[in-house]
């Protein structure tokens, strides 16, 4: 009787554990949220994101984002400004400054010592807190034009840029952005040469050219998302701005607020059937563009020449000089700032120093993160 009481009190044991997790099952599953649900293989999140490059001033504060793990976009993403303003990854009370300096005959001089540069800002000498010369890895924005007239020049285009990336550091990082009407990242930050000649072969020439949009939006997506502190945009166009938000000095403004990359160009202009005035324009805005970001304009007489600019590119990268200072006027004085850097060395000659013209600081509302486009003023 004993055994037969202890088996009976058993099973009303096991009969009430099992009805207890069943009940447990029961309720976690009957709260769980159902964005938990499983999505069908081929379903796709709705793209309730903006298309601009800047955030629209009536944007809801609610108003979705480009995902923040670059890892996670996939080829033809809009390629867009983050939310909420700008991300800084440098100590903001310091200029840094990338220098090429060259001599006499156009050559790059690598042997300089960080005595031999003396910097200037507003006129006044700064005192140089950080120098470094070496193959720095960067971060380095590929912009490709894709509008109608690119058609025929793509691929002599494509296999240059490969070969920029396979002629700089392996531990550079890049992406690929293609723009007509809009910019459309085709590859998130990569050091994989694949994956950046997959991006490169997401062609679909047509429409008009966004140019000054997709700088923007590209140097946005170097401020948020690159891993390297040296930063740098290739430019590859055709023609003249034709679809932009944004002008050439709001454009030339917004780089130089992010303290931002180096910007190359490379302007196949000897097609132009305009009389020659909408290539003189382009030409204009792409020595612009570089000129006051501290890079160089390319325009070369026919696509036999691409290939060369871009090591000529790599090459210049690669030997730059790093130079940091804290400037002598505090940040709330605002304005812009220009810069001089020179350089001299014994049994050098007259040298070149190539850099950015100036900057404009970075202030407590610029970190904010409600700061937007919208706020800034276009440079005179």
């Amino acid at each position: 009787m004993l055994a037969l009481d202890t088996m009976r009190l058993c099973s009303k044991r096991y009969i009430f554990l099992l009805l207890l997790f069943v009940g447990s099952f029961y309720a976690i599953h009957a709260q769980a949220p159902a964005s938990q649900t499983p999505a069908k293989p081929d379903q796709q999140s709705p793209l309730s994101v903006d298309r601009d490059p800047i955030v629209s001033p009536d944007a809801a504060d609610n108003q979705p984002v480009s995902p923040s793990n670059p890892n996670t976009l996939k080829p033809g993403t809009p390629l867009e400004k983050e939310k909420g303003g700008f991300t800084f990854r440098r100590d903001v009370d310091e200029v840094v400054l990338n220098a090429t300096v060259l001599d006499d005959n156009g050559r790059i001089v690598n042997d300089l010592k960080q005595d031999n540069f003396h910097v200037f800002e507003d006129g006044v000498q700064q005192t140089i807190a950080s120098f470094q010369h070496q193959d720095i890895p960067v971060s380095i924005g590929i912009l490709i034009d894709n509008s109608g007239s690119m058609r025929d020049k793509r691929l002599a285009v494509n296999t240059a840029a490969l070969d920029l990336v396979k002629a700089s550091n392996p531990q550079d990082e890049a992406f690929i952005v293609n723009f007509s009407d809009e910019a459309f990242i085709d590859q998130d930050f990569t050091s994989s040469i694949p994956k950046l000649r997959d991006g490169l072969a997401h062609i679909d020439s047509k429409g008009g050219t966004a140019l000054y949009d997709a700088v923007v939006a590209s140097a946005d997506q170097l401020a948020k998302g690159a891993k390297r502190p040296k930063q740098v945009l290739l430019i590859v166009t055709d023609g003249e701005d034709n679809a932009s938000s944004l002008n050439l000095e709001q454009t030339i403004r917004r780089v130089q607020d992010l303290q931002g990359p180096v910007v190359y160009s490379i302007g196949l202009l000897f097609g132009d059937s305009g009389g020659g005035r909408e290539a003189r324009r382009a030409k204009r805005a792409l020595q612009l563009l570089s000129s006051e970001t501290g890079g160089i304009a390319y325009f070369p007489k026919s696509l036999d020449y691409v290939d060369q600019i871009c090591a000529e590119v790599a090459r210049d990268i690669r030997n730059q000089y790093t130079i940091g200072y804290h400037s002598t006027k505090p940040a709330s004085q605002g304005g812009y700032r220009i810069v001089k850097v020179v350089a001299s060395a014994p049994g050098h000659g007259k040298l070149t120093v190539r850099t950015r013209s100036g900057y404009y600081p970075k202030t407590d509302n610029q970190n904010s993160p409600n700061k937007t486009a919208q706020n800034k003023t276009p440079a005179k």
